[in-house]
């Protein structure tokens, strides 16, 4: 390995110890609190000046770790999804606080989310997540279907009654919606409307058990089911680690074996040779 390789290794390695890192986070944590602090006028007429220089020197030990980072890993850096998340939110908060790009300096508080990047926990979580979007979506596709058949229907059963509610689909899609989350769906809504529609409890009830209930079920399940299996994952990769790692100090002995073996064989015969001299 070139002179150039065993550096960039050993500056990763120092960049990724455990105690550097832990230090990160409490510098996340800490800038997450002088960020929150920012927004209350009180605090900032009396320690404002105190704040932004914390803000700065903590954005310049973030800069400098992810320097570190791109000249440890080179291009590999980008290979790493968490690193590239990393490298966006430090990048963001680079943007200068006048002119056209001001606005995306509230944005700093995306520095708070790389406690996620952070801890192998919350990652596991957010991959988990990411790996559940296709479930999800399929889910996501079929509550559409429903609230739109939904909606259609009333619009014809209380539109007329209730045009503010119901009187187009997508005034209906985001009526159901609100009976959906359970928000003043009773008394806002739907004893109003039976008012005039007294049946209009066997509407609103099987919706509310089906968009509701059914579904709500239906995305818990997608999630927990792709986190047990990413779990599994995980274990049976760190199985087949300590399976090959096993297998390998079991060949390193079996081969140290056959070297001792031929170490007597040669000690044997020149005691041989000796005794017939």
């Amino acid at each position: 390995m070139s002179l150039t390789g065993i550096w960039r290794e050993r500056l990763v390695a120092w960049v990724e110890q455990p105690r550097l890192q832990m230090f990160i986070i409490v510098l996340i944590v800490i800038n997450g609190i002088t960020l929150g602090l920012e927004t209350s006028t009180t605090v900032m007429a009396r320690v404002g000046g105190l704040l932004h220089l914390v803000d700065r020197l903590i954005l310049a030990v973030f800069v400098v770790e992810i320097g570190l980072k791109l000249a440890g890993y080179g291009w590999r850096f980008f290979r790493q999804p968490w690193n590239v998340f990393d490298f966006a939110v430090v990048t963001i908060a680079l943007f200068p606080s006048s002119g056209p790009f001001a606005v995306l300096r509230v944005l700093r508080i995306l520095r708070v989310l790389r406690l996620i990047s952070m801890l192998p926990r919350l990652r596991f979580v957010v991959e988990s997540l990411i790996h559940a979007v296709p479930g999800i979506g399929a889910i996501a596709g079929l509550l559409v279907v429903l609230f739109y058949v939904f909606s259609v229907m009333a619009v014809g059963f209380f539109g007329s009654a209730h045009p503010e509610w119901f009187g187009s689909v997508g005034a209906a899609m985001y009526t159901l919606f609100q009976v959906m989350t359970l928000e003043s769906w009773s008394m806002g809504i739907v004893r109003p409307v039976m008012e005039g529609h007294a049946w209009a409890w066997a509407f609103f009830i099987p919706f509310i058990l089906l968009a509701t209930f059914t579904m709500l079920n239906l995305f818990i399940a997608v999630i927990v089911n792709t986190m047990q299996t990413m779990h599994e994952q995980e274990v049976q990769a760190e199985h087949q680690v300590v399976e090959e790692a096993v297998q390998q100090e079991g060949r390193h002995l079996e081969a140290e074996i056959r070297s001792l073996r031929e170490e007597i064989r040669t000690i044997r015969a020149l005691l041989e040779s000796r005794r017939q001299a």
